[in-house]
């Protein structure tokens, strides 16, 4: 393993350290959509109770299944027993109704009903039951990359061993986000009075909607074993981030720290481009055994970074790769990887390629390759014979 460090950029802003943020989540995680850059980490990949927040996988399933046709808008579905027989937040549904599936959506958006995610539940299950739902979203989950994920009921409604990590959190909310714009604005619904039926709990949970600050989404949380939690979104000019914060101790709390986290998070960052040729060689790789001794390596694409605006501290690059790299190469193979880093951020992989193709050395080319080896060889031994 070959390993090279280099300096990629001095900063020339403000002539003070960025600062980490400090929240009094319990677990958080901060990602910025448009990089992809974690922005903030705190306990972000430790299995904990999400409470309602689980109710977005649910919305995962349903989404997924109103792509491929298993389920349309205006579907109505029967309310079963168990279903009904939900308690704490819930559309107040009963075992006669049946429902569009775009109600029961927004029943569980908005209104966060556990009924809403059983009915979609056991619709969905390949067995008609809910333990076969989250069976399912368990092992959809894993699919996805979250691998801190384990679901036994469909709601977060508390039981032994139903768990997400924040980090698994923010995957599924990016997923939501990118995969399905034609449903994301269900998730900026402030009201939704079902039928009539609870006029009192016809509001959106999420304290960032009526701020005024960008935010559209997603589910807020709450049980008494993991305290407040909430998975938000906002947008403010050309970037949006994504957040996921759990174990907070009150309802005020939550909000307070999430209005603290999306304004730190546009304040504090801006986007600094570099590499921004991507064929511009970041370094030079030995080849053997290539037509040709060396190949440049390039990175897959532009890098943007979101840096601190208060540091100006440089940010470095180290590169890493297997080496010395074996012929043949084609042009745009991966070879190894640039992690840049800065006092202000956690680190940042970025993919190097080959820059261009390397054909396997020909047969004079590997007899020069082979004398040159021998002539340093027999060089290196009379060298030895003088110390």
């Amino acid at each position: 393993m070959l390993r090279t460090t280099l300096a990629i950029l001095t900063m020339t802003c403000a002539p003070l350290w960025a600062q980490e943020f400090q929240t009094q989540a319990g677990s958080a995680i901060v990602v910025d959509h448009n990089t992809g850059q974690v922005l903030l980490s705190k306990n972000a990949d430790v299995p904990l109770p999400p409470a309602s927040m689980s109710k977005l996988m649910t919305l995962n399933m349903t989404f997924e299944a109103l792509r491929d046709g298993r389920l349309s808008l205006d579907t109505t579905l029967p309310v079963s027993t168990a279903a009904a027989a939900y308690g704490g937040s819930t559309m107040f549904l009963d075992s006669r109704d049946r429902v569009s599936v775009e109600d029961l959506i927004r029943g569980i958006v908005v209104l966060s009903g556990n009924d809403a995610t059983a009915v979609l539940a056991e619709a969905l299950s390949p067995d008609g039951t809910e333990d076969g739902f989250a069976a399912m979203m368990t092992d959809r989950a894993r699919e996805l990359g979250m691998m801190n994920s384990v679901f036994r009921n469909s709601n977060g409604w508390p039981e032994p061993g139903h768990v997400m990590s924040m980090r698994d959190l923010s995957i599924l909310a990016e997923r939501l986000i990118t995969e399905f714009p034609e449903y994301y604005d269900y998730f900026d619904e402030r009201e939704f009075a079902f039928d009539g039926r609870s006029p009192s709990n016809r509001f959106n949970r999420n304290p960032l909607l009526r701020l005024g600050i960008g935010a559209d989404g997603l589910k807020t949380g709450h049980t008494q074993e993991a305290g407040y939690g909430l998975v938000g979104s906002a947008v403010q000019g050309d970037r949006r981030v994504t957040f996921v914060i759990s174990g907070l101790e009150t309802e005020a709390a939550r909000a307070e720290e999430s209005e603290r986290i999306v304004n730190w998070s546009f304040r504090q960052f801006a986007e600094e481009t570099m590499l921004d040729d991507p064929t511009e060689a970041v370094m030079q790789a030995d080849v053997f055994m290539g037509e040709v001794p060396s190949v440049d390596l390039v990175p897959a694409e532009g890098v943007t970074l979101l840096l601190p605006v208060t540091g100006r501290e440089a940010v470095t690059g180290t590169i890493t790769y297997e080496g010395p790299l074996q012929a043949p190469i084609a042009a745009g193979d991966r070879l190894g990887t640039l992690t840049l880093a800065h006092p202000g951020i956690p680190s940042v992989d970025v993919p190097l390629v080959a820059g261009r193709d390397v054909p396997r050395a020909g047969p004079w080319r590997r007899i020069q390759i082979a004398g040159a080896e021998v002539a340093e060889t027999v060089l290196g031994s009379a060298l030895a014979r003088f110390e």
